[in-house]
């Protein structure tokens, strides 16, 4: 074994450029999403063991020091227990690789992997009201270039139900516009979806397309530059909707909005408009459809409308229990 294999810098430079790049094809959201892992990572090593991450050795990643770090980004950085996880699940991903390239080390990796990944509550999931809904949309002011660029965005990301990720993404020659139109998505995993928009959403895509005067190869919505909007940008617009909007919808006062809400409340007004939760997986762009039925937990109108197709049951009085001590004593627990 040579000394360079017992450092971490030549493994994880190959975990980047050859395991992610090459062998997995993954995705540009991954590979930021693991770079920030390992950024995160070698920072806090070397506030609390002031070890260089040039210098820092694959041993001084052993179980109590990740333990140590899962913990320090849910108390001092605030993560949530989800956060915590996707993290956890992309230092296992490079432990893997460290046992491909070096079998040596397979006792340092699955200590690793069996460190369990935190059980986190299951909250329903937020999404708006048609009105809610509608306020937003309307918010922009379509007397301005950025207005009318927002309103295109923000009308088409509710249409469509697409990710923040790929609305960013958008090009001109992804919108169709003919007997059926339709916009193309390039979605999560490499998955391709066709999804087909309102007359409404078709116009007002066609008249934005038409000011700016953009071919079929530009991002359909460019900020102030000429540059793809950023995930953070996306968030600001829809936030300076919101704010306005919330003076005609109080309502909105109340509701965290964010671009993945947008998502929600699409998927929630299909299910409540009758939209079998199949079709409803394919327009999301979901692998399984178990990740659809989130919205089925969510849908509290679809709960209404069967209870009220149940007759009360009349009250015949409680089940003997008999005066068990033990029994007593567990049903106390």
């Amino acid at each position: 074994m040579t000394a360079s294999s017992s450092l971490i810098a030549p493994h994880l430079h190959a975990f980047f450029t050859t395991y992610l790049g090459q062998h997995k094809r993954a995705s540009p959201q991954t590979v930021a999403s693991c770079r920030d892992t390992f950024r995160l990572l070698l920072l806090f090593i070397k506030d609390t063991k002031q070890i260089e991450p040039s210098a820092l050795g694959l041993t001084e990643l052993d179980v109590p020091t990740i333990l140590a770090f899962l913990t320090h980004l849910e108390q001092h950085r605030g993560n949530t227990v989800r956060s915590r996880n996707i993290r956890l699940s992309a230092i296992r991903s490079f432990f893997r690789f460290v046992a491909l390239r070096d079998p040596e080390r397979v006792d340092l990796v699955m200590r690793i992997l069996a460190i369990p990944v935190k059980r986190q509550d299951k909250k329903l999931i937020g999404y708006l009201t048609r009105e809610e809904i509608e306020a937003i949309l309307t918010a922009p002011d379509r007397s301005t270039w950025v207005g009318r660029r927002d309103h295109a965005l923000l009308l088409t990301m509710y249409n469509s139900g697409a990710r923040v990720s790929e609305m960013t993404a958008l090009r001109c020659a992804q919108v169709a516009v003919g007997v059926s139109t339709f916009v193309h998505l390039h979605g999560k995993g490499r998955k391709d979806r066709t999804i087909p928009l309102w007359p409404q959403t078709s116009r007002i895509l066609q008249d934005w397309f038409r000011e700016r005067g953009a071919d079929q190869g530009h991002m359909a919505f460019p900020n102030a530059r000429g540059q793809p909007l950023s995930r953070h940008g996306v968030n600001y617009l829809l936030h300076q909707a919101v704010t306005k909007a919330m003076t005609g919808c109080p309502s909105l006062q109340n509701k965290n909005v964010t671009p993945h809400v947008i998502r929600h409340t699409t998927a929630m007004h299909l299910l409540q408009a009758g939209i079998d939760i199949a079709t409803i997986a394919l327009w999301l762009g979901h692998e399984s459809i178990e990740t659809t039925h989130i919205y089925l937990a969510a849908d509290l109108e679809a709960k209404e409308r069967a209870l009220q197709k149940l007759a009360p049951v009349e009250d015949q009085g409680g089940r003997f229990m008999a005066a068990d001590p033990l029994l007593t004593f567990l049903a106390s627990l």
